[in-house]
């Protein structure tokens, strides 16, 4: 029967201490790891040479399935618990690849039980945000009220304009792409362009904790560095936003914001289209509203997505 193995790595002074043999092809997949099992999180792995000659097997269990898909590897074990995973390979900037070992449970952790909601940004109706030429597997925004076209920024990955000027800048992040840029010095020149612009922030697409989960470089190193860009442009926050979706709403929020506070200033607020009233509507408003158009809804509680989303289109 097919078995996946895993062994102790015999490199010496590697932060990656075990080795996997995954059984998919003639000769298996060898990869490094820091764990025996994503049981608290995903796992990173990076390709190994191959496999030693005398293993010291710390594991030996029969497969039923190994299955790639896509950009995928499915592995299902034949035991009763911790029987399920996933291979995940992608590459980060710079072309580099990168694979990650999770299960359900650890996918499910780093993408948050939440309902994002379908309210314009800031009343705007249809926000027109700029994605910059050389932006790799840009956000689309489709869950959000807004268009993209592409051309290239002055700085950051992410932009609206107000009469032809960019008003707020966003620059997107994964963690490996935050940490590159930190530890090379790039960073500074980086946030010193986006403070020349009225508003910019840095988003990164996960959680601060995973700084200190990173087993490359020392995470002190890394948090040293967030904080002290914080100090050194506190006009240009670097917020955590767990998720790519997390990070492209915030944006989202953060642009239609920006646009109408540059609206004020220049007293242009008459060309940006549908601006809020001074107050939001209150649920009592929104559920009279609901029931006139013969939605059901209750007296009490959450009111459901389609409703809300019908509320925001009713003056389209």
């Amino acid at each position: 029967m097919t078995e996946f193995l895993i062994a102790r790595n015999p490199e010496e002074g590697s932060t990656l201490p075990f080795l996997l043999r995954v059984p998919l092809g003639p000769d298996g997949i060898v990869l490094k790891a820091k764990e025996t099992w994503p049981r608290t999180g995903k796992v990173y792995c990076h390709r190994a040479v191959g496999w030693p000659r005398e293993p010291d097997i710390v594991e030996r269990v029969p497969v039923r399935s190994c299955v790639r898909r896509g950009a995928a590897i499915d592995l299902v074990l034949d035991r009763g618990r911790e029987n399920r995973s996933q291979f995940v390979l992608t590459r980060i900037r710079g072309g580099r690849e990168a694979i990650f070992w999770q299960t359900a449970r650890t996918a499910k952790q780093a993408r948050p039980a939440v309902e994002l909601p379908t309210a314009r940004a800031a009343g705007v109706r249809e926000l027109g945000i700029v994605v910059d030429s050389h932006e790799r597997y840009a956000w689309t925004f489709r869950h959000q009220q807004a268009t993209t076209t592409r051309r290239a920024l002055p700085a950051g990955d992410y932009a609206v304009e107000l009469d032809g000027r960019v008003v707020a800048a966003v620059e997107r992040k994964s963690l490996p792409d935050l940490v590159a840029t930190l530890t090379s010095g790039k960073m500074r020149y980086l946030l010193a362009h986006l403070a020349e612009l009225p508003r910019a922030a840095v988003v990164v697409e996960e959680r601060y904790s995973q700084i200190f989960a990173l087993d490359r470089v020392r995470p002190a190193v890394v948090a040293d560095a967030v904080a002290e860009c914080a100090a050194r442009f506190p006009q240009v926050p670097i917020l955590f936003c767990e998720t790519r979706a997390l990070a492209q709403e915030w944006t989202y929020r953060f642009f239609g914001a920006a646009l109408q506070e540059a609206a004020a200033e220049s007293g242009a607020a008459g060309r940006v289209a549908a601006l809020p009233a001074a107050t939001a509507p209150s649920a009592a408003e929104i559920r009279a509203w609901a029931r006139t158009n013969g939605y059901e809804v209750p007296d009490r509680g959450r009111i459901r997505a389609d409703v809300l989303a019908a509320f925001e289109r009713r003056n389209d």
